[in-house]
């Protein structure tokens, strides 16, 4: 008998706040402690144990230290890269970890003509055989056309960081059709962030939900231990750090909303718990700017909840309706702001063509989110003169 962790969707360093970011840490760390209690003889990382390929330094410091913990148990840990900290260069910061000697990267496989030869890393009478998500889902073509250099007599893994057909649901996404992968006793699934089995395929979810929808619909972190005598029941690990209180209002008068928020809040203890604050409806009175975000969350500071997460996606302002006559159906952008802004006059008004022109700006290769964005917000301070 072999006893093992699948941990996967760790990622670190993905969320900017400092408090969560910390929140996030502490589940991987949980998940490491428990690993050692439990004297489990591997784990494995279905991909995305870092938010990117290149993680900031004060991340991969408190990482090594956890990866440390596990070598001075003699536990050995395997990886596959995940969506997120793949890159295409085939370089990322997890051959730094394994150049140190405290993972392996089981990622290894030969191409032929029309398919993949994978190559099994051999340990305790356990074959482990893995692929590396890409992003956009790339992988999927590949593991296609996936074969097993196969390990007769062996316990056989299969980590894998991809969509399968059965636990896509409703999303319109390419999922790989689990008939077409070589046969395995344990499909170690990575990249969709739910807690899922179906029968030897296993999604075991985040070690800590990565954004505000995962903390409503999760509301805390999980991992398996698998023994290899009873795989398809595997003993699940949950990771509660900070209780979450979800809190849904609609507004529609931004000018008494920060009282109407304040007023909820006050019926619920959220001493120590993460709040999530969500917000919808369409503002018929004032404006988004009416509403005192800064005086909500001095509020919930003085009840001693640890985090307020705010989304106001659902928020939506009341529009001005305008039925133009376009004359002109080429310059149509020029027509409707013309009628606009004799309806709306605001000085703001001449800087809506220019403000339209930056944002089509298109991501680069290779670019991430956040730099993006902030690209755009210069271009648009420029603009606006800021």
């Amino acid at each position: 008998m072999v006893k093992f962790a699948h941990i996967s969707d760790v990622h670190l360093g993905g969320w900017k706040q400092q408090a969560m970011q910390e929140l996030n840490f502490q589940s991987f760390r949980i998940a490491i402690d428990k690993c050692i209690l439990k004297k489990v003889d591997f784990v494995l990382i279905a991909g995305d144990l870092f938010d990117s390929a290149y993680p900031p330094i004060d991340i991969l410091k408190e990482t090594f230290a956890e990866f440390r913990r596990l070598k001075d148990a003699k536990i050995p840990c395997f990886i596959i890269a995940g969506s997120h900290d793949y890159s295409v260069s085939g370089k990322t910061f997890l051959d730094v970890l394994e150049k140190a000697g405290f993972c392996k990267n089981v990622t290894n496989y030969e191409e032929k003509v029309d398919f993949f030869v994978l190559n099994p890393i051999l340990y305790k009478g356990v074959a482990i055989y893995g692929y590396p998500g890409k992003k956009s889902g790339l992988e999927i073509p590949e593991l296609r056309k996936i074969k097993f250099n196969d390990a007769p007599g062996m316990f056989k893994i299969f980590m894998l960081h991809t969509t399968i057909d059965k636990a896509k649901g409703n999303l319109p996404i390419d999922a790989l059709e689990i008939e077409n992968l070589p046969k395995a006793d344990y499909y170690a699934c990575g990249h969709l962030h739910i807690d899922f089995q179906y029968e030897n395929f296993i999604y075991g979810g985040p070690t800590f939900p990565n954004n505000f929808q995962e903390l409503e619909d999760l509301g805390y972190g999980r991992f398996y231990i698998v023994d290899t005598e009873n795989p398809r029941n595997p003993e699940k690990i949950e990771i509660k750090i900070k209780e979450v209180v979800p809190l849904t209002i609609e507004v529609n008068n931004a000018l008494i909303a920060t009282n109407q928020i304040i007023s909820e809040l006050d019926k619920r203890e959220i001493k120590d718990k993460i709040v999530l604050l969500r917000l919808k409806g369409t503002i018929e009175k004032g404006e988004n700017s009416d509403i005192k975000f800064f005086q909500i969350e001095e509020y919930v500071k003085l009840k001693g909840a640890y985090f307020l997460l705010r989304n106001t996606h659902d928020l939506k302002t009341f529009e001005v309706e305008i039925k133009p006559e376009i004359k002109d159906s080429e310059n149509i952008e020029e027509e409707a702001i013309k009628l606009y802004s004799k309806e709306n006059p605001s000085n703001f008004n001449s800087f809506i063509l220019q403000i339209i022109s930056s944002l089509n700006i298109e991501k680069q290769e290779g670019e991430t989110s956040e730099s993006f964005t902030n690209r755009i917000m210069e271009e648009s301070k420029k603009i606006l003169d800021f």
